[in-house]
């Protein structure tokens, strides 16, 4: 499977030129994911290299982190069985990255993340449970 098509390219790449403006927090453009394990990634921008992509990681160690990530590396990851990492086709959000990020970071994973913010619907999204693991509340 093509995990970008020139279509979303091209999304990713407006996305990119935006970063840094004021208010910029575009909604993820395309949902990567390890159809045999609990990795996914959400990316709103790609560099003009066609190669670094920026959104939130989330490698199933329970702690998602806004990064980047290597197109090109995830590509080329063999799971067995001939699968590699593909990209969810029915994958859409009307939530920007920062919400995504602020979900994942309490459910520890972008999977439970997507859970809640399907549950929100358009509405705003319900206040979250604290941390229970972090000392500061």
């Amino acid at each position: 499977m093509e995990l970008l098509t020139p279509d979303l390219c091209a999304v990713l790449h407006a996305n990119a030129e935006k970063a840094g403006m004021p208010g910029h927090d575009p909604v993820p453009v395309v949902k990567l994911f390890n159809p045999v394990g609990p990795a996914t990634w959400l990316a709103t921008e790609l560099d003009d290299d066609g190669d670094v992509l920026f959104g939130l990681a989330d490698l199933g160690f329970g702690c998602p982190e806004l990064g980047y990530f290597s197109l090109s590396e995830l590509a080329r990851i063999r799971l067995g069985v001939g699968l590699g990492i593909e990209r969810d086709i029915g994958f859409a959000s009307d939530f920007p990255l920062s919400r995504w990020a602020e979900a994942a970071r309490v459910t520890g994973s972008i999977l439970s993340a997507q859970s809640i913010l399907r549950r929100a619907g358009p509405a705003p999204l319900p206040e979250l449970p604290s941390d229970p693991a972090r000392k500061d509340g």
